[in-house]
Formats: C-alpha cells, structure tokens, sequence
C-alpha cells in the first residue's frame, strides 16, 4: 500500500510547527508540578479575548505565546521587558509585556513576523510586503 500523500503532509506541518514554536507546546504539556519547582515565568489565561501563554524556555529565557503562536520577548537593561509589538514601554514581567503586545495587537492576529527578529529565511523576499513585486516597485 502506497504512503498517502496526506499522511505526509499532515507530518511535515506538526514537524515544522513544532519547530517553529521550539518544542514550547510539548513542554508546557509535559510539565509536572509534583517532579520540578515552580515554573517563574509560567502563566497561562485569557486575557482581551486571546489566550496568553508562558513558560521558561531553553536557556531559561521566558517564552510567551498569544493564541499558540510565539512572541518574542526582549530583556532591557532596566531589568523589564519588552516585545516587538510594544518596544517603547519596559514592562517589570514577562506576563506584562505579553499583555502589553495584546493590547498593541488590538483586534490583528499576531504577525509570523512577531516572533523573532530576522525570522525571514531570505531576507532578499520581500513579496509579503510589496505584493510579489521584488522591487516594490507599483505599475
């Protein structure tokens, strides 16, 4: 019996969405209260209508997620917080500034773009802000 191809591809989404968020959702899941001390940078609950999500990452750095898709968090040299979104305002805790990016974001889904700096694979592809047009140049 042949492989499906739908099989395949349903595959290659849960590995590249998997790898996108860096195991996040895996982790959150896996995390038992009873075998670690508490998680400081762990929330999770709805807040403007979106779920917000948080937890420590890889090197102990918080990450933060708004309706499962990830949102980079940037420490200052003030010791607060800050987010693509919003990265005018230090916020004292993570959970502030996944609440303060919220309220920047209003109504919009989160950007792809939010999640990281850099996130572009090529960074000479700029159809998703010129509209194909690799010059961005209008006729």
């Amino acid at each position: 019996m042949p492989f499906p191809r739908r099989v395949a591809l349903r595959s290659l989404f849960a590995l590249a969405v998997t790898a996108a968020t860096g195991g996040v959702l895996g982790r959150i899941a896996a995390r038992s209260p009873e075998s670690e001390e508490p998680d400081p940078y762990l929330f999770d609950e709805m807040y403007a209508g979106r779920r917000i999500r948080g937890l420590t990452g890889p090197g102990g750095e918080p990450v933060a997620l708004v309706d499962g898709r990830p949102l980079h968090l940037m420490r200052c040299a003030d010791g607060g917080w800050v987010t693509p979104l919003d990265h005018y305002a230090s916020c004292p805790t993570p959970l502030a500034a996944t609440r303060t990016a919220v309220d920047a974001a209003g109504p919009a889904p989160l950007s792809r773009y939010a999640a990281a700096h850099g996130d572009h694979t090529d960074p000479s592809d700029f159809s998703d802000f010129t509209g194909g047009n690799p010059r961005g140049v209008h006729a």
